[in-house]
């Protein structure tokens, strides 16, 4: 069996941090950060219900899902168990016992840049479990890997204690340090996309939203 790394768990978000992040959309997430910090590639497999929580990152290697296994062992309630599985979807990394662990453990969620399996029990559960693929063919269970150290998933690195959000849509994650000042903006975005709503469906839209902002 070859080792698995260790860093200290991550400060977890602050809660009101949390609470503060509950209902906003990905895509305005995404909007006011330049459009960049989407983990591409992913989708649902959950019932339905947002993601939020602080990212747990364990990187493995293809196929194999040691590391997820400890990182389960030492998982707090609202931590989000990113794994950075190189993109490889040739075998699952996680399926339902995995998923019925994380549950008892008061875990989040999953982000998974590799394959799971059980979509069945995922697709009716609320649960929240983001991956790239779904395959029948179980892992390997032999390491190398490591837990709580920057990972890089669809093209952005999440690093341990990132803010995660996911919806329908998929997945971002901010900086914890970043959300408080994020929030002010998404919320300023929000407001302004309301206002085209309201001009739309009072038949007063005068073309704003395909105007480049010029602040």
């Amino acid at each position: 069996m070859s080792a698995i790394t260790r860093n200290p768990p991550p400060p977890s978000v602050d809660p009101d941090v949390l609470a503060a992040f509950r209902d906003v959309a990905t895509a305005t997430i995404s909007d006011c950060l330049a459009r960049m910090p989407v983990l591409a590639g992913l989708r649902p497999f959950h019932r339905g219900g947002p993601l939020l929580g602080t990212a747990v990152t364990v990187r493995v290697r293809a196929g194999d899902n040691l590391a997820v296994h400890q990182a389960l062992e030492e998982v707090r309630p609202g931590d989000v168990i990113v794994v950075d599985g190189g993109g490889d979807t040739s075998r699952a990394l996680v399926g339902d016992i995995m998923k019925a662990i994380a549950e008892s453990r008061g875990a989040a969620g999953f982000v998974i840049d590799g394959a799971v399996r059980d979509t069945a029990a995922f697709a009716a559960s609320d649960f929240p479990c983001y991956a790239r693929a779904a395959t029948p063919r179980g892992p390997f269970k032999t390491g190398p890997g490591a837990i709580n150290v920057p990972v890089c998933m669809g093209g952005w690195t999440v690093n341990p204690g990132d803010l995660v959000v996911g919806d329908a849509d998929g997945v971002v994650t901010v900086p914890a340090g970043d959300a408080a000042d994020l929030l002010e903006a998404v919320r300023a975005q929000a407001a302004r996309e309301e206002e085209v709503l309201a001009q739309i469906r009072a038949g007063r839209y005068d073309g704003r939203y395909a105007r480049v902002a010029k602040d």
